[in-house]
């Protein structure tokens, strides 16, 4: 039962924290019209900024109580960050070079 809990609130952590992010980039992409069609690569960005965010502090407040939880090295941490920011910046650095 925990484990079907800690997959709700995995969802429930992804759906609306990633809408919650969304309220607030949508309008910043659509500032030039050219920039829409690439938005996916601004929403996978922030998935990763969740998954590290899950991985590194939230999983250890859930209800699963697991022995395989354990925070994501440092490195892999900067390189999913790394990979996220260039994706969230991708959407504007397209516009302008497709411009």
């Amino acid at each position: 039962m925990r484990i079907l809990l800690e997959l709700l609130r995995i969802v429930f952590l992804f759906i609306f924290g990633g809408a919650l992010v969304w309220v607030i980039l949508g309008p910043i992409y659509n500032v030039h019209p050219s920039s829409g069609g690439y938005q996916w690569l601004g929403a996978i960005g922030v998935f990763g900024f969740l998954f590290v965010m899950y991985r590194n502090r939230w999983q250890f407040s859930g209800w699963y109580k697991g022995k395989r939880k354990k925070k994501l090295s440092g490195r892999v941490t900067r390189v999913i960050l790394a990979g996220a920011a260039v994706l969230l910046a991708s959407p504007w650095v397209i516009a302008v070079v497709d411009y």
